[in-house]
């Protein structure tokens, strides 16, 4: 329990926070929310969800309770974000901010993955190799080791020299993100690495790497700032074995039990962590793989000039991939013999009912594991031959990086040949097993995890010293059992929804047309949507308008008048920040401007008084009923007798609506409408649910004819 030192440390914080902050409103959410941050931390694996709404201040609410109850218990406070736009705003503003308030001096960090930081030796190739005109007509093996698969542009030629030269006048931390210049999707990949390519301490860049500098300030800090996915890669890697049991996590991040978490934008977590678990092998491209991969072990052997390597001959070792690629070919012949898929469809799928497959492809995946897993073992022996050569120059530096980036996709494809033959147990959702086709007829096969329940009960919940998660939306009206079923909630942990600072029955109205259409009549809904903006719609203010599929919105803007279809700026016509900025010109200017987007505008975008005065909702999010993982879920569900639409599909379309109207409202001056064009939310018996669930919003409910 917390004792009382810290309590008066986390009052005084929050008292030098209302004296030293301008402007500063006290906030009963905000005071709420400091009290059970600090309560879950104050006792050992505690854990606590906190729906705040915009305005709240959850970040300095955290701040105060975390920092001040992590230093009086010598813990690190690790806060972890979905966005990189957060964690900014953490880095740069809100850290420095609260740590200056309390005069407190602390070691802060920003944890970022491999990808995210530019690789030395990988640039050093990359540029070595720029020159070599040799390299293009490459022959044999050596061709296996270009770095250029095609001449570079002049622009890339032009982005590493600037990347050089930043970086060796020490003008550049190698951070990606603060890239001093542009790089092309092609180059991106050349100049970083991932787990797999990366030699660590072998390497001759070891001591100037970004990435491992990066990881010596992770390991001093006592305030890290890093990504969901971060976390959860950390968290899924075996650590040290304590008394004979298993440990997960503290291998790139501190250790799980000397660590106090906060899950910020945690509505994103279920999410991330059953994407951490899903794999897919694209059959055609692996096969093709492993024939490159075959003159790439030639080479190994030839370099280290050993007969065996991982207790094989080469000529073993040639046999035992040949028997991988005959044996993938053998699956995806039964696959296409057993199914056939429907020519109308635009994106083909087979679906194991309750993750079952045919037992042909089940037997085949069974032997493709275990070959896999020889394969992997093998080739990690094949590899360490090679990183522990001795002045291999820049073909030992470029076979290294080549057999571990192989070795990292066999893992990977072991892992879903493992999940297509595993045995489900009964208590648990099954895994999704599914089948695609792409567009130019090659197979895919995918599987994974249903449900983020099993992975978090296993490595976080019971494991961390506290964790707390938080968001504007985690609930359905305050009913956190979606939530909870999706995380696998401990029963013990606290769920709390706290209540907008704002006036919201004053500050905006939510608006229901008459429309005379629903959704499910698509091209008449589109025909409507856009009679209805054309119409009611101030084209000469600041508007978001939102959809739930790319074809409906293209559709829409297809329907619209010209002159309203000159001030709209659709999402993917240009990058994201970039319409945004350009949406905000123009409203400051006292031009109208409306944005249409998509999901990813319905949450996180901020455009507070002006540049938002409505907010047009075209129907409801409900999710995309031929999503495998989604369909395979409810099929389990009602496998149990219950009624996956009630408990998964309306609780979740009801935070989504939640989320999307928390764009209007940024501040306590902000005036304003959003408007529902789907009537389902009158007319079907879940809408009166959906209604009373939203923030307290002056009501205006049309009636139709």
């Amino acid at each position: 329990m917390l004792t009382d030192v810290t309590k008066e440390a986390i009052r005084a914080a929050y008292a030098r926070l209302k004296d030293g902050l301008p402007g500063f409103r006290a906030r009963a959410s905000q005071g709420r929310m400091i009290a059970e941050v600090a309560k879950a931390f104050g006792q050992t694996g505690g854990v606590a969800v906190i729906e705040a709404p915009t305005g709240t201040g959850k970040s300095m609410a955290y701040l105060i309770a975390g920092v001040e109850v992590a230093r009086f218990q010598k813990k690190k406070l690790l806060i972890a974000t979905a966005t990189v736009a957060l964690q900014e705003q953490l880095i740069q503003r809100d850290i420095p901010l609260y740590l200056k308030l309390n005069g407190i001096e602390a070691k802060v960090a920003l944890a970022k993955g491999r990808g995210r930081y530019m690789c030395p030796r990988n640039l050093a190739l990359a540029t070595r190799s720029i020159n070599d005109s040799a390299q293009m007509g490459l022959a044999g093996f050596d061709s296996d080791l270009a770095i250029w698969t095609k001449p570079p542009q002049p622009r890339d030629k032009h982005a590493l020299a600037k990347l050089s030269v930043a970086f060796d006048h020490h003008e550049w931390n190698g951070d990606m993100d603060s890239s001093p210049e542009s790089v092309s999707d092609l180059l991106r990949p050349m100049v970083t690495t991932s787990a797999g390519g990366c030699t660590s301490r072998k390497c001759a860049h070891f001591m100037i790497c970004p990435f491992f500098a990066a990881r010596r300030a992770v390991e001093d800090a006592e305030i890290i700032v890093a990504n969901q996915d971060l976390v959860l890669a950390d968290l899924t890697m075996p650590g040290e074995d304590e008394g004979g049991v298993q440990a997960w996590g503290g291998v790139i991040l501190p250790r799980p039990d000397e660590t106090l978490y906060i899950f910020d934008e945690g509505h994103h977590l279920p999410g991330k962590a059953i994407d951490r678990g899903a794999g897919e092998v694209f059959m055609n491209t692996t096969v093709r793989q492993l024939s490159r991969l075959g003159r790439q072990v030639h080479a190994a052997y030839s370099l280290t000039d050993k007969e065996t390597l991982g207790k094989l001959s080469l000529d073993r070792g040639d046999a035992k991939l040949q028997e991988l690629s005959n044996t993938l070919e053998e699956l995806e012949r039964d696959i296409r013999l057993g199914w056939l898929p429907d020519p109308s469809e635009t994106e083909p799928m087979f679906r194991g009912s309750l993750g079952q497959l045919p037992k042909p492809w089940v037997h085949h995946a069974r032997v493709l594991a275990v070959l896999t897993g020889e394969v992997h073992r093998w080739l990690t022996a094949v590899r360490r031959a090679v990183v522990e050569m001795t002045d291999g120059g820049p073909t030992q530096e470029a076979l290294s990086r080549e057999l571990g980036i192989a070795l990292e996709r066999i893992g990977k494809q072991a892992g879903t040949w493992n999940a297509w033959c595993s045995d489900d147990t009964d208590d648990v959702p099954p895994l999704a097993r599914w089948v695609t086709l792409t567009g130019d007829q090659q197979l895919v096969c995918h599987a994974s995890s249903v449900s983020a329940g099993p992975l978090l009960r296993s490595v976080l919940w019971g494991n961390a010293s506290g964790v707390v998660m938080t968001s504007a939306t985690l609930s359905a009206g305050g009913n956190f059992r979606g939530f909870a079923d999706s995380v696998g909630l401990p029963d013990d942990a606290v769920t709390l929804s706290l209540p907008s600072p704002f006036d919201l029955a004053a500050q905006a109205r939510f608006e229901v047309p008459a429309m005379r259409t629903l959704p499910d009549a698509r091209e008449a809904h589109a025909e409507e949507i856009s009679e209805w903006l054309a119409e009611h719609l101030d084209w000469d203010a600041g508007n978001l308008v939102l959809f739930t599929s790319r074809v409906k919105l293209d559709r829409v803007l297809q329907k619209l008048p010209i002159a309203q279809v000159r001030k709209v700026r659709a999402q993917g016509s240009l990058g994201k920040s970039q319409l945004i900025a350009e949406h905000c010109a123009d409203i400051e200017a006292g031009k109208g401007s409306t944005l249409f987007g998509l999901a990813s505008f319905g949450e996180g975008l901020d455009l507070p008084g002006k540049l938002c005065e409505t907010v047009v909702i075209t129907q409801l999010p409900f999710a995309v009923p031929t999503d495998p993982v989604g369909a395979t879920y409810a099929e389990w569900l009602e496998s149990r007798g219950r009624n996956p639409f009630i408990e998964v599909s309306i609780p979740e379309a009801t935070r989504l609506l939640t989320q999307y109207c928390g764009r209007l409202i940024r501040n306590e001056t902000d005036r304003g409408r959003i408007v529902l064009l789907d009537r389902r939310v009158v007319t079907k018996r879940y809408g009166s649910g959906m209604l009373k669930a939203l923030p307290p919003f002056q009501r205006i409910i049309e009636r139709t004819a």
